[in-house]
């Protein structure tokens, strides 16, 4: 089959009169592609997909240039219409414009898509009801492959579950701009519980973290896996664990380090503080190190801790009181920071604190060398 197109809207036939057909989702996510495509020419594609030009969707006349599935049930097509369909913003092309490409055969899947199970070759035997949550998703700029690889339960959520989700975070505050990145990274969202899930977390910055309304958005942004984290299990533990340690600025728990209230006491939080007390470090030692550097929650113990305290330990012949002074240590790049500045202070004979070796830049690096060390 080919592509027809229009330059006022999209809607997907098949030549044998089905409707249940999808367009790729490579010309899905670009919106503008709408406006570039000349009328009635026909490009070939290896996907069996036609489109056909229409003046009306739902037995109402389009107004703006849009994407939508000819065949959506009514409460889709009410979702879709009021926000998940989103219309282009750009001026419909002319006809004649003799600038407009010829062909879309160049054209490559922009998402992971079309290596998901559910876009393989048998793809035109996919429920209309995935295919719509599919053209949602892809439309708002989020990976449907992805998403649906992490959240099995996308599969069988609907629509409009979906649309009340997003209505319920924009009444919070958040922009529909922010939709891609937030859903993106965490797509359990779009299957949670409105009333038992997503209120008692925005309860929680208002109550516990006294997070005014106007900047839910703001720590949201920071940290989306604030929205699928159990208040009771997992958001009240953190908080409790933290102000025990001496974390008492809530402003900089929820706008600096809100990752911190998602992490894991029991497994996240003490084993960290246990690994500093295990390298000599006393109890109140490895609090005020954490309370200095709170980003010392976050690093891996295999992969950051140990590698890191091996080199200072055996090469670098370092102190315990230098990584008490200066806990940011574990913060830089091994490979890339440390050992190499490191060789270049040892083959330069000169003698460096550990902050001005790791925090200056390049060139105050290489000016403190020249100067003969530590000013």
């Amino acid at each position: 089959m080919d592509y027809k197109n229009s330059a006022e809207s999209l809607i997907l036939e098949g030549k044998d009169g089905s409707s249940q057909e999808i367009v790729h989702p490579s010309h899905l996510k670009d919106l503008a592609l709408a406006n570039q495509l000349q009328p009635n020419r026909h490009v070939s594609l290896s996907h069996n997909i036609q489109i056909r030009p229409i003046r009306s969707v739902f037995g109402q006349p389009l107004r703006k240039p849009s994407l939508c599935l000819s065949t959506m049930s009514a409460a889709a097509a009410t979702a879709l219409q009021s926000s998940l369909c989103i219309s282009s913003q750009k001026p419909s092309s002319s006809p004649g414009n003799s600038q407009q490409p010829n062909s879309l055969s160049a054209a490559k899947p922009k998402s992971l898509l079309h290596k998901h199970p559910l876009y393989s070759s048998t793809h035109q035997n996919l429920s209309l009801q995935i295919k719509e949550k599919i053209l949602c998703l892809e439309i708002m700029g989020i990976d449907s492959g992805k998403a649906l690889s992490l959240n099995p339960s996308l599969h069988t959520t609907s629509l409009h579950s979906i649309h009340s989700i997003m209505s319920f975070l924009q009444s919070k505050g958040i922009h529909q701009k922010d939709f891609p990145r937030i859903f993106g990274m965490c797509p359990k969202i779009l299957t949670s519980n409105v009333k038992a899930d997503l209120n008692p977390v925005f309860s929680f910055l208002s109550q516990d973290l006294h997070v005014p309304e106007n900047n839910y958005r703001k720590v949201i942004n920071k940290c989306p896996r604030l929205l699928t984290s159990s208040v009771r299990d997992r958001l009240k533990p953190a908080l409790f664990y933290l102000q025990r340690l001496g974390f008492k600025d809530l402003g900089a728990l929820a706008y600096q380090d809100p990752v911190l209230l998602v992490s894991s006491v029991e497994h996240t939080l003490i084993p960290k503080l246990k690994f500093l007390e295990s390298i000599g470090f006393s109890t109140n030692e490895a609090k005020s190190m954490v309370l200095r550097c709170p980003g010392l929650f976050t690093f891996s113990i295999e992969n950051n801790y140990k590698p890191k305290f091996e080199y200072f330990n055996e090469e670098m012949k370092g102190e315990l009181e230098e990584l008490k002074e200066f806990p940011q240590f574990f913060a830089f790049s091994l490979e890339k920071r440390i050992k190499p500045r490191h060789i270049e202070v040892m083959q330069s004979g000169v003698k460096l604190v550990l902050a001005n070796m790791l925090r200056s830049t390049d060139e105050e690096f290489k000016e403190l060398l020249r100067e003969g060390g530590n000013r």
